[in-house]
């Protein structure tokens, strides 16, 4: 059992997710050793997928790397995630076996599996029109479904954008790329690397292993998350941490290792903070994205940036890029706690740079 201090574990946590002072070797380094980029069409100041890896990469970062980088599909989008193309043999096992219920999901999987079996002449109909003309957007396939999607949010009723998404967990069509924003669809087989499938049982093994190393520590067990988890099943080593309840799982290849932190302003769907108990119970933060909240009871913007420093998450960024004027426009910086006038030097040169990346002028501080 290893014995942890809180800042211990912060620096876990920070030099593994590539926030500390060494960059990493460029865009397809970073998602391999991130293991994925979440894909969100806010862009209030960039998108996500474009701000995780400059907070990483810097002034090194293109935004063109990564639509390079998608159209040659050594990265991949897989259920709003892009991924290293060869991660997807780590899920195909579990895509073929989508016609099986598995244990735990089986109310849900069920409902899942009747609908679509109920609407087999739409999925069918998407099928051949893959085949004879795709990559094609959503819109380009009719609607023959005969029994609705319901539920009771937004996707009540898509039933194409629905039956999409569920062939996608089949292993039957993939994101082949996007126009204008718009999700081109294409058969898998045409999309997807012709690797060799590894078991699931093995391939859910590595994911776990794979998760830990991004994260460096986690808990074995967690709150249900859609799509990619935030626990780590019996990946790595045991660790308790200083004034933390509970046992976590440690990456044991960042045990011992030196730090030297640096300042990052950090997008609202990094991975640092996604799991948001985690990021209270090691970091003390205080944080929510405010963007669908009324605009009389957000504390902190719109958007704001959570702010590193060190291995302190020390205050939030409310910045909105006007591209209109031309202009990354700096509402508010707030301090959780005084900074040192180091911390503040820093934190100022960071949203500098982002300016600079963003090529916009910079609003006065």
């Amino acid at each position: 059992m290893h014995e942890l201090s809180l800042a211990d574990a912060r620096r876990i946590a920070v030099r593994a997710q590539l926030l500390d002072r060494a960059r990493p070797d460029g865009l397809l380094d970073t998602v391999r050793r991130l293991t994925l980029l979440q894909v969100d069409p806010v862009s209030a100041i960039a998108p996500n997928a474009d701000l995780v890896p400059w907070s990483r990469l810097g002034p090194a970062y293109d935004p063109a790397d990564l639509a390079g980088a998608l159209s040659a599909r050594t990265l991949i989008e897989l259920q709003a995630f892009i991924r290293p193309a060869e991660d997807l043999a780590l899920y195909r096992a579990d895509m073929a076996a989508r016609d099986a219920a598995s244990p735990g999901e089986a109310d849900w999987h069920s409902r899942i599996l009747d609908w679509v079996r109920a609407n087999d002449a739409c999925r069918r109909d998407i099928l051949e029109r893959l085949a004879a003309s795709g990559p094609l957007p959503s819109r380009e396939f009719p609607d023959l479904c005969t029994v609705p999607w319901q539920s009771t949010g937004w996707s009540n009723n898509r039933n194409v954008t629905q039956m999409l998404e569920h062939m996608v967990l089949r292993g039957e069509v993939a994101v082949a790329g996007r126009r204008t924003g718009d999700r081109l669809w294409d058969l898998a087989e045409r999309v997807y690397p012709d690797d060799p499938v590894i078991p699931s049982g093995e391939a859910r093994r590595i994911r776990n292993e794979r998760r830990l190393a991004a994260l460096g520590i986690a808990r074995a067990r967690g709150q249900v998350c859609p799509v990619e988890p935030a626990d780590v099943a019996e990946a790595g080593e045991p660790a308790v941490v200083e004034g933390v309840k509970g046992i976590w799982r440690v990456d044991p290849a960042q045990l011992g290792q030196p730090f030297t932190g640096r300042a990052a302003l950090l997008s609202p769907f990094d991975r640092l903070i996604h799991d948001r108990k985690r990021m209270t119970e090691l970091f003390q933060f205080d944080y929510q994205l405010e963007m669908y909240k009324p605009v009389a009871k957000r504390r902190w913007g719109y958007f704001a940036l959570p702010v590193l420093h060190g291995d302190r998450l020390v205050g939030k960024l409310d910045a909105t890029a006007d591209r209109k004027t031309g202009v990354l426009r700096v509402n508010a910086l707030h301090q959780d706690f005084p900074w040192t006038p180091q911390t503040a030097r820093a934190v100022h040169a960071e949203i500098t740079d982002l300016a600079t990346w963003l090529k916009l002028d910079l609003n006065q501080l």
